[in-house]
């Protein structure tokens, strides 16, 4: 699965990335993770003090490849709505869902503090993100003035997350982008109609 030339360290840690993500923090056992890894009996004692933190490194890789991502589209080319467009209609395996979001829904990992904390960090960071984006949509004029930020970043997010599930629950992601497409018709920049125009 993995060429030579990869580590096995980073091999412990692609593996407990794509087991967390698919089989939750209890599902994902050390003798998973070894023959995911290709590694030996002893590697991950040898890299790592145990699982708890192979997951903790493996989550926060995790965290800050999904922050990565967002900014590269939110901070990308284009006017504020082009950019909050950009950023819900990017490329996703939306059947597979969020990483993230898939790690909201893992007790062990919210009831533990250290695994939750790099979980919190990166929505919170999305989500200060995107209501920057709005609001300087507001001050050019893009949106209107009444929209809330915050509110808004919020609606963003639920969108994405709500739309994974909606769409694994259905088996298609159509549920998803028709989520998507609603929310985008909400924030489109309003032109003047001919009511809003001047007697």
């Amino acid at each position: 699965m993995y060429s030579e030339c990869v580590s096995t360290s980073e091999r412990l840690i692609e593996s407990t990335r794509e087991l967390l993500w698919e089989r939750g923090y209890v599902g994902t056992s050390p003798k998973a993770i070894l023959e995911r890894a290709g590694a030996g009996q002893g590697s991950m004692y040898h890299h790592f003090k145990g699982k708890p933190d192979l997951a903790l490194t493996a989550i926060r890789r995790t965290a800050e490849e999904l922050r990565a991502t967002a900014e590269a589209v939110l901070a990308g080319p284009g006017t504020p709505y082009e950019r909050i467009e950009a950023y819900l209609l990017r490329e996703r395996d939306v059947l597979r869902g969020c990483p993230v979001g898939r790690l909201t829904m893992d007790p062990d990992v919210i009831a533990s503090p250290e695994l939750r904390a790099p979980v919190d960090e990166t929505i919170a960071a999305v989500r200060e993100r995107i209501a920057g984006v709005v609001e300087e949509g507001k001050r050019l004029g893009q949106f209107a003035p009444e929209l809330d930020g915050a509110e808004i970043a919020a609606a963003v997010l639920a969108t994405v997350q709500g739309g994974y599930v909606l769409a694994r629950a259905a088996g298609s992601p159509a549920a998803f982008d028709a989520g998507v497409r609603g929310l985008l018709a909400l924030l489109s920049p309003r032109t003047p109609g001919v009511s809003d125009q001047p007697a």
